[in-house]
């Protein structure tokens, strides 16, 4: 019972924010990070991350929580695909 199917990496989005020509040093440069850091995420190998995405609301003006949610709807895409243990309900002594 998946939330969604195989939400995209916000990396891969990101991708087509990204100017054509420009490139992945350039872009690192006017976000503030190495461009190890942004290639990282643009291959989907490091998410993002609340600092990441101030940066990255500033640059392209969009809102933080846009870039948080798409994370947090990849993790938890991702954390449904494997096999949990059985977790009971929470149930209070008495």
């Amino acid at each position: 019972m998946s939330r969604m199917h195989n939400p995209a990496h916000p990396g891969e989005v990101l991708k087509e924010w990204i100017p054509e020509g420009m490139t992945v040093t350039t872009a690192a440069e006017q976000l503030g990070v190495s461009r190890v850091t942004l290639s990282k995420i643009l291959n989907g190998k490091a998410g993002i991350s609340a600092e990441m995405a101030l940066r990255l609301s500033a640059w392209l003006g969009t809102t933080p929580e846009v870039w948080l949610e798409m994370q947090s709807a990849r993790d938890l895409w991702e954390a449904e695909q494997k096999p949990l243990p059985a977790v009971s309900p929470l149930r209070m002594a008495a």
